[in-house]
């Protein structure tokens, strides 16, 4: 979760000679005389300097224009695509493999670290992590700038589960953003070359089977709402292998398992003598 070290450094090739020129036009850190003085100075003086950076994206366009550093295009390119950040406050809700998770409101990001992966930062008891920072565009992905501000708050069980449903209602709709490029949208993934399975034979012969289910006077009184959920269930499995893109449909199949779990709810309450 992670650049490698080659991008890593390309960054911070761009990201300090950029910074260096936006303290120098501002005159923010006069004492501050090199590029490499300025990429040895404390995370709060570039921190000042990074808010004003982001405060007026015009300072992106001149350092581009004059372009100090003689810089090639793709490079100037890279630094141009940064006018396309997103600053504020993020939770990072959980670490996964290739990337950490960062919600914003509704959105929901997939983020890399520069020289280290989060799940060296960040131990995952802190998880989920309240955070201020900038996310930027890199070569196709999302990475962070560097500098983080952590706020000290210990979440209640509320609060995760409303994340939790932030990050996995994202994934299912396939919208986890994973690039700030223009030209790309929503999770990319990768489209398998085997076609899906459809489960439309083994469905039928489960409801065929499922048909002859009955209860009796003679069987327990459970019987009968546990063989009615059976077949509510294959019943909405059905609609979802072969209508899943009609929910109308698809919470009428849902409500008949509702009414057949209730019905068996209602039985196993009324039990005497457990």
């Amino acid at each position: 979760m992670k650049l490698s070290e080659q991008d890593a450094k390309l960054f911070f090739d761009l990201m300090w000679p950029l910074q260096y020129f936006v303290n120098k036009k501002l005159k923010i850190h006069t004492s501050i005389k090199s590029i490499d003085e300025y990429a040895e100075s404390t995370d709060e003086e570039k921190l000042e300097v990074r808010n004003l950076l982001y405060a007026d994206t015009n300072l992106i366009d001149s350092f581009v224009k004059e372009n100090p550093q003689h810089l090639s295009g793709d490079k100037l390119s890279i630094i141009t695509n940064w006018k396309n950040f997103i600053q504020g406050d993020f939770f990072i809700e959980r670490l996964l493999k290739k990337c950490a998770i960062f919600i914003k409101e509704r959105d929901v990001y997939g983020v890399l670290g520069l020289t280290q992966g989060f799940d060296e930062l960040i131990p995952r008891s802190r998880i989920p992590l309240s955070v201020r920072t900038v996310l930027l565009p890199f070569k196709g992905k999302i990475i962070h700038d560097d500098l983080f501000q952590i706020y000290n708050i210990i979440f209640g069980g509320g609060t995760k589960r409303s994340l939790r449903e932030n990050y996995m209602t994202a994934k299912q709709n396939n919208r986890i953003i994973v690039s700030l490029d223009p030209i790309t949208t929503g999770l990319q993934k990768e489209k398998s070359s085997k076609p899906l399975k459809n489960w439309k034979t083994e469905l039928n012969e489960l409801a065929d089977i499922a048909k002859k289910l009955r209860g009796s006077s003679e069987h327990p009184a459970i019987y009968g709402p546990a063989f009615s959920l059976v077949k509510a269930s294959i019943e909405f499995s059905q609609t979802a292998a072969t209508d899943s893109g009609d929910l109308d449909h698809l919470y009428k199949s849902l409500k008949k398992v509702e009414r057949a779990l209730n019905k068996s709810r209602t039985v196993l309450n009324r039990v005497e003598n457990w």
